[in-house]
């Protein structure tokens, strides 16, 4: 480095024509190169170096490598939430899929059979978890539940982002009368509070699982609503949108080539934090008892059933239902600021690159 920091001084006094009988357009050519063989060996130093495979969160480094196309993933604590956020709902998303597979190997206990196991067992080698006041195996359930958990919260925001995403951006490019009384509806749901909705609708439709996605649905229709209707008001003043009417184009075709695409960046973000409230307000209507069947393994339930023993010193069956809760909200939680500060640190990467 001392060498080549006095050539660089050398050719320095070159590039200004100090020395004599030395062309100053080579020595600013050198000069150049070697700036540029600096600028290089710089880059070089400040690259990340590879992640271990033991570090916690490459799992979900790896997964969004592999599902964006990314090598690797932007430097901060934006990426690093989101790795950590999607590693864990990984993980959560594995056990929903092997949890019958090993119920049916026999490997795992039936999560519904507990007349062969003595009630309020503690932990053992033989159950893991422990058993609940019906002598059914803790962690069975709370495996079980995850899948369970997994399949409503991905349904409800199925059926939220399918009437959600349209209505909004119907409202937002058309206007008029049908966007002031969607506005109006939507307002009015929005201002409900997300708790008392879903009680008020789980209580009129009863229990199940499409009746529980179904509560869930309704109370998150309008956030995607005024996202998109709002993005849709925004984009539809473009120059390209006023180019593509000009042509004849028709407002189906403008709404799905043009306005879908640039209207939808910002729903991933909504969807995962409106995943993380979603399994507090299933668990909120399992505790109630208007959530699942009581045959159905679910968080909520097995919660307000083992109120009673915590006092009693039986911590087991409240501690490992409430733990998967608690780790599967703060992944789905990590995973969508990691993406909200990830997507906006691009955004504002392109504006300034572009201004």
């Amino acid at each position: 480095m001392v060498n080549q920091g006095t050539r660089l001084i050398n050719l320095q006094k070159l590039a200004r024509g100090s020395h004599k009988n030395v062309n100053p357009l080579r020595g600013m050519v050198q000069f150049l190169v070697v700036r540029r063989a600096f600028a290089l060996n710089e880059a070089r130093s400040k690259v990340r170096k590879p992640c271990s495979p033991l570090r916690i969160g490459y799992l979900g480094e790896w997964l969004l490598g592999r599902s964006f196309g990314l090598k690797q993933l932007a430097p901060g604590l934006a990426g690093q939430l989101a790795a950590w956020g999607l590693a864990i709902v990984s993980v959560y998303v594995a056990v929903a899929v092997v949890t019958p597979l090993l119920g049916h190997w026999g490997l795992l206990g039936d999560a519904q059979g507990g007349l062969g196991s003595p009630i309020y067992a503690p932990p053992s080698l033989e159950h893991w978890c422990g058993t609940d006041r019906l002598g059914r195996d803790v962690c069975s359930r709370t495996l079980a539940g995850s899948g369970v958990a997994l399949q409503v919260v991905a349904l409800a925001l199925v059926l939220a982002l399918v009437i959600g995403v349209p209505l909004g951006m119907l409202s937002g490019y058309l206007g008029g009368w049908l966007d002031r009384s969607l506005v109006l509806v939507m307002d009015t749901l929005y201002t409900l509070p997300v708790l008392l909705l879903s009680v008020v609708l789980a209580f009129l439709l009863g229990k199940g699982l499409p009746n529980a996605a179904a509560a869930l649905c309704v109370v998150y229709v309008p956030q995607y609503f005024r996202v998109v209707r709002n993005q849709t008001a925004q984009v539809k003043a473009e120059l390209f949108v006023e180019a593509a009417r000009s042509l004849g184009a028709g407002p189906l075709w403008i709404l799905r080539r043009y306005l879908f695409r640039n209207v939808i960046t910002t729903v991933p973000v909504l969807l995962s934090l409106n995943a993380a409230d979603a399994v507090l307000v299933l668990g909120g209507l399992g505790f109630l008892g208007l959530g699942l069947p009581e045959s159905i393994p679910e968080w909520g339930s097995d919660l307000q059933q083992a109120l009673g023993a915590v006092p009693t010193g039986i911590w087991w069956t409240a501690l490992f239902p409430g733990l998967a809760m608690f780790v599967l909200v703060l992944g789905l939680s990590f995973l969508g600021e990691g993406l909200e500060g990830w997507l906006s640190g691009a955004g504002s990467q392109n504006t300034a690159s572009s201004t």
